[in-house]
């Protein structure tokens, strides 16, 4: 019998988050500091925390970062621009964090597959307005963006490679190739966190964190004869 080992907290040290402070104690008309896709995207990721994507234009941009109506097209050419660019944004810090987490536990392909998982669901309740954005349905088609494509292929191979790792150890049937098993994985902890983001679920994050990622093992770990 496999025993389920407990993972140790995942740290939460979060490097959007004097980003996110300076985002929300700086008014619309306070713009000085002269990087204007960095206010932009602030402003934008605003809007998105309050009204939602769908009132995300370029317009309402500009007027939340305290600049002209057509000081955004220096940067982005149109609303679809400005999302991809806080989408790829938000995929290299959940890349990181997962990377960070896994590194934690280099002895241990299991704790790294669940340490994972706490980082990813860590992340979309830290992030919620790049998590809404990088799985919306305006990011749906990402082929527009190939920065966006493949750092969001990259992402998802923090899970594969994890998962590949405990395979070769035995942990997870090998039947089965990882980039399917991550599928699952994946799945299933993308759908808790956006439970956990929409404030479906009135049960801490940790909590059922590491209940989820506890349960998936079970269903992902090897079959016994």
């Amino acid at each position: 019998m496999v025993t389920l080992p407990v993972v140790g907290q995942v740290s939460r040290k979060d490097p959007l988050d004097s980003q996110r402070r300076a985002r929300r104690s700086r008014r619309p008309n306070r713009y000085h500091h002269g990087d204007l896709p960095r206010a932009l995207l602030d402003a934008a990721l605003d809007i998105v925390e309050t009204e939602g994507t769908e009132a995300l234009t370029l317009r309402a941009t500009a007027r939340l970062a305290g600049v002209s109506q057509t000081a955004p097209y220096r940067h982005f050419v149109n609303k679809e621009a400005i999302l991809a660019a806080v989408a790829e944004e938000g995929f290299r810090v959940l890349m990181a964090a997962m990377a960070h987490a896994a590194a934690a536990f280099a002895d241990s392909p299991l704790e790294r597959l669940r340490a994972v998982g706490l980082a990813y669901v860590i992340f979309a309740t830290n992030h919620s307005s790049h998590f809404r954005v990088m799985f919306g349905r305006e990011m749906a088609d990402r082929s527009a963006s190939t920065a966006l494509r493949q750092v969001a292929t990259n992402t998802f191979n923090v899970v594969v490679d994890v998962i590949a790792d405990c395979q070769r150890a035995g942990l997870v049937r090998s039947e089965e190739p990882a980039a399917d098993l991550a599928l699952t994985a994946w799945s299933t902890v993308h759908g808790l966190s956006a439970l956990l983001v929409d404030g479906v679920l009135d049960r801490s994050v940790a909590e059922v964190a590491e209940m989820v990622t506890r349960d998936l093992f079970f269903g992902l770990g090897a079959r016994q004869g």
